[in-house]
């Protein structure tokens, strides 16, 4: 079980705070996306961390195949 569900295909725009770390899912298990909730323990996956650097809008990838992980790349747009 090590392949990423996809958990929707589109971004999670997110706002984030300056200094803030992201724990972004990297399965697609997550009940919490885009972000960490320790379902990925049943996988071989672990989750990406992402401190922001500036307070604003990111977008997180759903579908889990970006090349820019852990934030969106339009690679939702192929699957």
């Amino acid at each position: 079980m090590s392949e990423a569900v996809i958990a929707q295909k589109g971004p999670y725009p997110v706002e984030v705070e300056a200094g803030k770390t992201y724990w972004w899912c990297a399965c697609g298990r997550s009940k919490k996306q885009p972000f960490c909730d320790g379902s990925h323990k049943v996988t071989s996956l672990t989750p990406v961390s992402h401190t922001a650097e500036k307070a604003g809008r990111l977008f997180f990838c759903g579908c889990k195949h970006s090349a820019r992980k852990p934030f969106c790349d339009g690679t939702h747009g192929r699957l």
